[in-house]
């Protein structure tokens, strides 16, 4: 069937969390006078609080909460409890504030004057609205999993993502930098589409670089994805 709408990935496909999130410790980390790899301490945040959302089945807390959580375990973890409470509010809050790849705005304005474009995402409402606004971006809808009550990569998320845009699902493309999300979504029913996000992780690189061959497109930048699409 012919695509009639795009789900995107928010967190990494469209979001530079490392960036933000490792340059949030190290500001924080040095008005305290604390060393540490910021990096890997980044990467290290983000997988913990992958593993506490991914396939949550109707949670009493959503992706925020989990951010809190882990960042404190994090802490604990590598010795850096000089951190203060406002330290460690302030890196909690800068997931609201990321910045976006710079790729994506001008290409999601391309790619809504064609197709219904929705961000399709683990992260909380409030925080795409906040980073949405912050980057200048505009969606014809955004389906987090915390309205769903099922959080990616259960099928009942995908399936009501479709069942809310009123479209088959195959006649969806799914946008994202993640093989798990792409495969999920490639199950049921979904076409799907790897954008490329060599500098996800920082230094140290995605954990999953190579697309898998069953997906439609595959891009290394948004205006790729665009233009393959016609918009």
């Amino acid at each position: 069937m012919a695509i009639k709408a795009l789900t995107f990935d928010t967190g990494g496909t469209i979001l530079d969390w490392h960036k933000g999130i490792s340059s949030a410790f190290a500001r924080a980390g040095a008005a305290r006078g604390l060393s540490a790899n910021w990096s890997e301490v980044t990467n290290e945040y983000r997988r913990r609080s992958m593993k506490g959302i991914v396939n949550a089945e109707r949670p009493s807390f959503n992706f925020d909460d989990v951010h809190r959580e882990k960042l404190d375990e994090m802490i604990q973890a590598f010795g850096l409890d000089t951190l203060t409470a406002a330290d460690r509010d302030g890196i909690w809050r800068t997931w609201h504030v990321l910045d976006a790849w710079p790729d994506f705005p001008a290409a999601l304005a391309r790619l809504r004057k064609r197709y219904v474009s929705a961000s399709f995402t683990l992260l909380t409402t409030s925080l795409v609205v906040d980073v949405s606004r912050r980057n200048g971006f505009s969606w014809d809808a955004i389906i987090s999993c915390e309205m769903i009550g099922m959080y990616k990569v259960r099928p009942e998320a995908y399936r009501t993502a479709a069942k809310w845009l009123q479209l088959d699902p195959s006649e969806i493309l799914m946008v994202a930098c993640h093989n798990f999300d792409l495969d999920a979504a490639r199950g049921c029913g979904f076409q799907t589409a790897f954008v490329r996000r060599p500098d996800e992780w920082g230094p140290a690189g995605p954990p999953d670089p190579n697309p898998n061959p069953a997906c439609t497109y595959v891009v290394n930048v948004f205006s790729e994805l665009a233009d393959q699409l016609g918009a």
